[in-house]
């Protein structure tokens, strides 16, 4: 069963912390990357973050040096910490999962399996 579960979402104020969880199903944790994308209204989807099944990851350029992706395998959680938010991180955030490894090379970490979402609002 496919199954994503996101949560941690919240408000903050700018220069703030946040930590995002994905609960996965045992089958969708197994994929062979997850990562996290974001949207905010009347912006692209954007790629923020994946991690490979050997645990190699990327970020997007915005993410570097500020967000960080991990997983905790005995729980079948993907997480992503998210420290000095700025209000341009405002969007809603998603968790997904590759079906395929061809997946695993796109940019903006809109796999196949995705959760519902959870809310990030930065505030200046």
């Amino acid at each position: 069963q496919v199954q994503l579960v996101e949560s941690g979402g919240g408000s903050v104020q700018a220069g703030g912390s946040l930590t995002l969880s994905c609960a996965a199903s045992v089958y969708t944790y197994t994929s062979p990357c997850m990562g996290w994308f974001r949207q905010a209204p009347g912006k692209e989807r954007a790629g923020v973050a994946s991690i490979n099944s050997d645990g190699s990851t990327t970020y997007a350029a915005f993410a570097k040096g500020r967000f960080a992706i991990s997983k905790d395998n005995a729980k079948n959680t993907l997480y992503l910490r998210m420290n000095v938010l700025k209000p341009e991180d405002t969007a809603m955030y998603y968790c997904s999962a590759a079906s395929s490894v061809a997946q695993c090379g796109r940019g903006d970490v809109y796999y196949t399996y995705r959760g519902q979402g959870t809310q990030v609002t930065v505030s200046a």
